[in-house]
Order: C-alpha cells, then structure tokens, then sequence
C-alpha cells in the first residue's frame, strides 16, 4: 500500500485541489492507497474539506511541520511512504516515478518543483537553479518527498528538533540507509509565500537562517515564511493552472 501523507495547517483554500491530485494520481498507478491529512492545530475548514475528499484526518497540536508528518506516518498503514504538502500538487508521472524507484531499491526521493501562477522575477531566475542545485546534491526539496517504511524507521523519522530545512535532513538521515533519487519528474507548489512576501523579507529570513546555523532552525522565531500563518495569497481570486503529466 502507499501511505500519503499531508501535514496541514489552515489550508481550506488549497487542500481540496491537492487531495485530488493525489487521488487521480494515485489510481492511474492502479496501486492500493490511503491519504492521511494531520491536521496541525487548524482553525478554519481543513479537516471538514479532507474528510469530505477522501482523506482520514488525524489531529496534532503542535505547529512544528517535521512533527506533524511523523504523526501523518506513524498512523500510516503503507510500506511506501509520499509526503506531499497540502498546497502541492502532483501528477500521475511524478507519483508513478517515485512508486517504481522504490520498487527498485530506492529507500527514499524527491522530486523537481515549480511554481504555480505568477511569482517575482527573482523566483523564476533561482527556481531552475534551486533544482538543479538539489539534484546535484541529492536532496528533496521540501514539498515533496517519499521513502519507505523501512528507511523512516529506520532514520526515527522527521528531526522534531528542526522547525524549517528538516527534509534536508531527512534526505541525507535516509541516504545513510540506501539509495536516494531526485526524480526528473516535478511537483507544482504554490508560490503564495513569494507573492505574500517582498523579495527583501525572503533574502532577510533566509540571511537569518544561513548566519544564525543549527540554531537559527531550532526556534520558529526567524522563520515566519513558514510559520506566520499567512494565507493572503494576492493571486487566490485567479484560477490556478491545471497540473500535467
């Protein structure tokens, strides 16, 4: 079986098109499975709309996203585990990819991103970069990344200590126990962050992170991109591109 697994916080305005990504996704690869939604401490709608697309919601109050997907895989049933953010949005080709590399030995993967609608231009320049640079040093971008159920056991899961970069970390924790691939293949995120933020308050939290290490990571302080509870996408009245094979 293939667990997804979507850790969620607020997100009743995206949730909805994510779910079904999965679900279309999932059966064009004739592969038994099941979607977990762990539901962070929402406020609004999004346990109500996960339940409704199909998803067995769990609850978790903690506002920390590594601990959120540790509680989405330890109520998981699969030997193949996917984690998808709730405001990403996958195919069939890059689910089926990731589904065939760990039949083929892989322990664990990512995947190539992009955007969704229209982002600043700093963002379009870097996101080609950022996959590659990902690729070349074989690491999952955050949005999207799977393993096995052995290999999560194997790593304890997620580092509850991180509060941001904890798939870097997780990416290289399930390196030590196999095989690791980017997928060619890519996810569409939404680039709600990038438009809710100037490009000066994203080179700002970013600078924080690199000069404060370890420690900058360790604290939600610093790192409201993620954890401000923002959801005041600029473009949320514009309909959102179709998602391709």
């Amino acid at each position: 079986m293939i667990s997804f697994i979507v850790p969620a916080y607020n997100e009743e305005a995206l949730i909805a098109r994510t779910l079904d990504c999965i679900h279309a996704a999932a059966k064009f690869c004739l592969e038994a499975y099941e979607i977990i939604v762990a539901d962070d401490a929402s406020t609004d709608r999004t346990a109500e709309i996960a339940r409704s697309h199909g998803a067995r919601v769990i609850q978790v109050n903690r506002r920390q996203i590594a601990a959120t997907r540790n509680a989405g895989a330890l109520q998981a049933r699969g030997e193949m585990l996917i984690f998808v953010d709730a405001d990403t949005f996958v195919s069939e080709s890059v689910v089926r990819a990731a589904i065939e590399a760990m039949k083929l030995g892989a322990a664990g993967g990512g995947s190539a991103v992009s955007f969704d609608g229209d982002v600043p231009r700093y963002a379009k320049v870097m996101q080609p970069i950022l996959v590659r640079a990902f690729r070349a040093t074989g690491l999952a971008c955050g949005c999207f990344l799977f393993c096995t159920r052995a290999a999560f056991d194997a790593t304890g899961g997620f580092d509850e200590s991180l509060f941001a970069s904890e798939e870097i970390w997780m990416s290289l924790a399930v390196k030590r126990h196999g095989r690791f691939v980017v997928l060619r293949e890519s996810v569409t995120t939404s680039g709600r962050k990038l438009r809710m933020y100037t490009g000066k308050q994203v080179f700002r939290i970013f600078s924080g992170m690199m000069l404060g290490g370890p420690k900058a990571l360790k604290k939600r302080d610093g790192l409201e991109l993620w954890y401000s509870g923002r959801r005041d996408d600029p473009s949320s009245s514009k309909p959102l591109p179709q998602t391709g094979n």
